[in-house]
């Protein structure tokens, strides 16, 4: 069963970027095939001096630094959003036990109050996608509020707002002390600390000029390796530079792809899923009655993935 995954994997096009990179690579291969055929017809297109044109460790380590530089990005945002759901976790847990209710519409007030937790987050994701509030956020906030955001430039900003003045109404109201709005306005300033984690990797992106010569140097380097191998190759001229071109251009693609880990293609950070399982997080806390005592066992389970 190993192997057969194994395999599955390796030939699976679906999160590939054999469908981004074919075309180059198939140009790539028509011209080192062209090559091929001048020389088999005597034209003195070998030229093996070009293989010192670029030497291969210098593109080596271009391509290395851009794939670290873009999954360092990738590895950055992972951690942003696992704060993220962390820190709702626990906003959520301490909203839910510590906001004293003093009036019949006070535990309604408090899960509105714990539904926009997760109404953040999915705000947040809609906002590094460029989505218009949509109807995901409808089922976590009142109708006014989900009006109130189609208006807005920054609706997670907003929900962070409406947080905020929750807590500190209830601060007034004596539902609150003082420690406890403290930290709790601490947790949420941790969230909007992750929003802008996410901001900055999507608003400084590689430079311009470090791509395009990087571009250049795979385009020279690729189109330079038919003149080095046509001697020794021949008619497999073709096939083995579309080989390496596929290798080279496939490495700068996964750079590209997961550069910005926010969209919705196969290898972007799977933010679906993790607004839901905030979602289904906070459902299963306000189930509770935190007026009971719960088992240390039941509370940890209550919040696993």
């Amino acid at each position: 069963m190993a192997k057969k995954r194994w395999f599955s994997i390796a030939l699976q096009l679906k999160g590939s970027v054999i469908p981004e990179i074919l075309p180059r690579t198939l140009v790539c291969t028509a011209f080192g095939t062209s090559i091929s055929i001048l020389y088999g017809y005597g034209f003195a297109v070998s030229l093996p001096i070009l293989a010192g044109l670029i030497p291969n460790i210098v593109l080596g380590l271009l391509l290395v630094f851009r794939t670290n530089t873009a999954y360092e990005r990738f590895w950055e945002g992972r951690k942003a959003w696992g704060s993220l759901m962390n820190t709702v976790r626990n906003l959520a847990r301490q909203i839910w036990v510590a906001v004293l209710e003093k009036e019949l519409e006070d535990r309604e007030n408090k899960i509105r109050a714990v539904r926009l937790l997760p109404a953040f987050a999915v705000a947040m994701k809609l906002h590094l996608r460029h989505e218009p509030v949509s109807a995901e956020l409808a089922g976590l906030i009142a109708p006014e509020q989900f009006e109130k955001l189609k208006s807005m430039n920054h609706p997670a900003l907003e929900i962070a707002f409406w947080i905020s003045d929750y807590l500190q109404q209830q601060h007034e109201r004596g539902c609150l002390n003082t420690h406890q709005l403290i930290a709790m306005n601490e947790l949420l300033n941790f969230m909007v600390d992750a929003l802008g984690a996410c901001e900055r990797i999507q608003k400084t992106p590689m430079p311009v000029a470090y791509n395009i010569h990087l571009k250049q140097l795979l385009l020279i380097y690729c189109l330079s390796l038919p003149f080095q191998m046509v001697a020794g190759l021949e008619w497999l001229t073709g096939p083995v530079v579309g080989l390496i071109s596929f290798t080279l251009l496939g490495i700068e693609e996964i750079g590209i792809e997961i550069e910005d880990p926010f969209g919705r293609d196969p290898n972007d950070l799977p933010l679906d899923a993790i607004c839901t399982n905030m979602q289904r997080n906070i459902n299963d806390l306000t189930a509770l009655s935190p007026t009971q005592r719960i088992s240390p066992q039941v509370s940890r389970s209550s919040f696993e993935d």
